[in-house]
């Protein structure tokens, strides 16, 4: 029980035989005391209790409870004052704020509760008075923000997020090429073994992630891979007080209590004094905020953040999960309305019908801009058969997709367009007993959450699999929408909407009352394309590229006018510009160069209006991966436990090569490590707090079918268990790239070698004599396992005639070799995929 002298302070817990407990504690001094209260390992609700002890005439007084440090107008705020048994009567509470306010008191015993109704937000000081003399801490600070319900442009309180974390990592300077199979566990001061998160920092070494020591010693971390210790395990962190995570010494500058709407606000916040740990700004009020880091260097941050609309928020900065001194602020939020309209449409969805096997089954989608020739269905059943659909075409794109399953369980639609899947799809289809249900089952896809023009704009949102519940739809930007719904079948629900300026809109989609995974959607909404309808696209190869082999094409203007744009959305996420060059008046030539595997998607802007079928989708690599054909199963997606292993398999066998990502939010970051398995790729993560967990997982930066699934974690078990939910939802992800896998066929071993780490020496690298043997030596003694090649290439472009490679020892070996032609030769090492250092070589006779 931390406290200004934490000796002596034996609390103790007694049960009340009502279903609630009594804790005492006997304080010593005056000052704060912090209550950490845990119920089988975990941290309860709202632990640590914060409470203020003062020794007035000989007699302990105690304030503590929410309502001293802030709350919501139109809601009761309340607290607790403690004080010797029969003393109550010489306690006196007052609160003065921005309007009058009065006070409900009830005393029972040696405990007076108190509350009071504030209707107007603004800081209410509460003073606390015993006996005529004001108690330590007193006049407490309550900060009290806008009722949810007084909030003119929203559904319910706005909170916007942000979470750093470069001040607490620690980097251990090793070099590693590959971080998805290292486990890593911290051995703390006080003997307790925890997992710990591994990362790459920007120049490339392993370093601990989310490290935030909290007591003084040796901190001692174990890696592993394939349960045997890297080089250099266990790695020895000295911790003293300057490394301890310290909230009170980052320095903060900047608008902390009054701000402008819709205009950049600038916090600094010095963190090089305040030890190891983690940043977080958060901003609650009736609108939301942009908030970003603008720069960080040597632990400094620059952080900017815009709220959207007037008003008064709250401003939480916290280090290492400990509020900054003064926080959480009251910030008065200035300025003009940003004039945003929101408009909200509401449905109840029905709980679907369940299906039998053999029934006929539908599905129902409007899919604007295609053409029914180009379109495919198919389904696939528990099993791994897959068969086609039929498909009706119906009048304004709507289509008509019909099968008829063979058997009970879960089966993916996989709907595609010119062989690439569309907006949303694949989707699940479960036969026989439906689903558990819940909010991350809620499907939406279409060109409406995506981009938009003036005018209608459709997307279509799938509910089966998410049970029954009340849906809302809103749309909010420059100009109001007018938003319909169209009622579908089995669960399917198409919307449209229609607005009249354009600007950035964000569509906010709810079920039962929670957003859905995504929501809300930014959708830029451009005015009537107008001239770039005009624009067209030609030699644009679609299919066959290649890694690392450009593919050129020409757009024509066709008489239209304006600036063109071109950039390619990559399979991993990130945005590569193409290459433009004026070929002729109207006729430009564009190049780009695929780095990777995997559809891309190609985005053609005239002066910020995409052309028409733009953005294109391009298939890269011989064989397509199919997130349809993608599986993830195991306990891990429903259930795990703090502080132990719990695991799933993500099965890639049969759907090609392509980045496998990994995304996992919920009220602790995890420790996450991926194995190769003969099916594709086992996952286990770690979580340090319970709750909900939100597993995300991507194939070729396409969501696979069941993805999100929602895990369900409790503190039993396992240490680390013991640590309390972050105020934030934090995210965890890693990304693997992965190989082609055959169903039923064993994984081969995969080498891992750093090339870095070879050393090669000898007379043999510097210069050569016609016909005479020459000698040099290659050690890969800390370079870890890979194949060594070694190929050397005479003056006229064909191979040596003579090279050999001995091996000495297990780590060692010498390469002789013999030139029969004099001029300039080339000597080439490679271990794994790389050359070692100085290849290739140039060898002069």
């Amino acid at each position: 029980m931390p406290a200004p002298d934490a000796d002596g302070l034996g609390p103790e817990i007694k049960d009340n035989t009502d279903g609630s407990i009594c804790v005492q504690y006997h304080p010593n001094k005056s000052g704060r005391h912090e209550v950490q209260m845990c119920y089988e390992g975990c941290a309860v609700e709202g632990s640590p209790f914060s409470c203020m002890v003062d020794n007035i005439d000989g007699s302990y007084v105690t304030a503590f409870g929410a309502g001293l440090v802030g709350g919501m107008s139109g809601q009761m705020v309340s607290f607790t004052v403690t004080a010797k048994q029969g003393s109550l009567s010489k306690l006196d509470v007052k609160v003065d704020g921005p309007t009058k306010t009065d006070i409900t008191r009830k005393d029972h015993g040696d405990k007076c509760d108190i509350s009071f109704l504030p209707m107007t937000p603004g800081i209410y000081n509460i003073i606390v008075k015993y006996n005529g003399k004001e108690m330590k801490g007193s006049p407490f600070v309550s900060k009290v923000s806008v009722h949810d319900n007084g909030m003119p442009s929203g559904e319910g309180r706005k909170r916007s997020q942000l979470s750093l974390g470069n001040s607490s990592e620690y980097s251990l300077k090793v070099l590693e090429t590959n971080v998805v199979d290292l486990v890593a566990s911290v051995k703390l001061p006080s003997g307790a073994i925890e997992p710990c998160l591994l990362k790459k920092d920007s120049e490339g070494h392993l370093c601990v992630g989310s490290f935030a020591p909290k007591s003084t010693g040796d901190y001692a971390i174990h890696i592993s891979r394939d349960e045997k210790p890297i080089k250099g395990s266990p790695f020895h962190i000295k911790v003293g007080d300057k490394e301890l995570a310290h909230a009170s010494k980052v320095k903060v500058s900047g608008p902390t209590t009054k701000a402008k709407a819709n205009e950049p606000n600038i916090l600094e916040l010095d963190c090089s004094d305040a030890g190891y740990g983690g940043l977080s700004v958060v901003i609650e009020g009736p609108h939301r905020s942009e908030i970003e880091c603008k720069h960080y260097e040597n632990r400094k941050y620059k952080i900017s953040y815009s709220p959207h609309e007037p008003g008064i928020y709250i401003l939480n900065l916290r280090f290492a999960d400990d509020h900054l001194p003064g926080s959480p602020f009251l910030l008065q939020v200035e300025g003009e309305p940003s004039g945003r309209i929101r408009e909200t449409v509401t449905k109840t969805m029905e709980q679907a019908e369940p299906v039998k096997k053999n029934q006929n089954c539908e599905f129902y989608l409007q899919i604007p801009g295609t053409n029914p020739f180009d379109m495919e269905a198919s389904v696939t059943d528990p099993d791994g058969s897959t068969e086609l659909c039929e498909i009706m075409d119906e009048e304004d794109f709507h289509y008509r997709m019909m099968f008829t399953p063979q058997m009970e369980g879960t089966h993916t639609l996989s709907i595609k367009h010119k062989g690439l899947h569309i907006s949303g799809s694949p989707f699940v289809y479960s036969v026989g007993q439906l689903s558990s249900g819940g909010t991350h089952k809620v499907q939406v896809g279409g060109p409406g959450v995506e981009k938009g023009e003036v005018g209608f704009n459709v997307f279509n949102i799938y509910t089966r699999e998410a049970g029954a519940g009340e849906l809302s739809v809103a749309v909010e930007g420059p100009s109001d929408a007018l938003i319909k719904l169209e009622e579908r079948p089995h669960g399917f629900l198409g919307v449209s909407y229609k607005v009249k300026v354009a600007g950035m809109y964000d569509i906010h989609i709810k079920f039962n009352d929670g957003h859905i995974p995504g929501s809300p959607f930014r959708v830029h909404i451009s005015p009537d394309s107008g001239v770039a309808r005009n624009v067209t696209v030609h030699s644009l190869k679609d299919r066959g590229l290649q890694v690392d082999k450009a593919s050129t094409f020409t757009v024509s203007y066709n008489g239209a006018k304006g600036t063109l744009n071109a950039c390619v959305r990559t399979p991993s996420g990130s945005h590569e510009d193409c290459f433009v060059q004026e070929m002729d008046d109207g006729l430009y030539g564009l190049r780009f160069i695929p780095k990777e595997n995997g559809v891309h998607y190609l985005d053609i802007k005239l002066n910020d209006h995409h052309i028409p079928d733009s953005p294109f989708a391009i298939m890269v690599g011989s064989m397509a991966a199919d997130p349809a054909m993608v599986l993830a199963h195991g306990d891990g997606l429903e259930r795990g436990s703090c502080g132990i292993k719990n695991k799933f398999v993500v099965r890639t066998a049969g759907a090609g090569s392509s980045f496998l990502a990994v995304f996992i939010e919920g009220p602790s970051k995890c420790a996450l490590s991926c194995r190769e398995v003969d099916e594709g790729y086992e996952f286990s993560y770690t979580p340090f707090a319970p709750g909900k967990y939100l597993i995300t997982v991507k194939y070729g930066n396409i969501n696979i079918a069941g993805s999100p699934y929602q895990s369900e974690v409790t503190a039993r078990g396992g240490s680390g268990s013991g640590r309390k939910p972050s105020p934030l939802n934090e995210t965890t992800s890693m990304v693997v790239e992965t190989v082609e896998k055959r169903p039923g066929a064993k994984s081969l071993r995969r080498f891992r070698g750093d090339a870095s780490k070879v050393n090669v020496r000898g007379p043999g690298l510097k210069k050569a004599r016609c016909n005479q043997t020459q000698t040099f030596t290659i050690d890969v003694k800390d370079a870890g396992h890979a194949m060594l090649c070694v190929g050397m290439v005479a003056p006229n472009g064909l191979p040596e005639p003579e090279l050999m490679v001995k091996k000495n020892n297990p780590t060692q070996y010498t390469v002789s070799y013999k030139v029969v032609e004099a001029g300039e030769h080339t000597l080439c090492i490679r271990f794994g995929d790389e050359e070692v250092p100085g290849s290739p070589f140039s060898i002069a006779t």
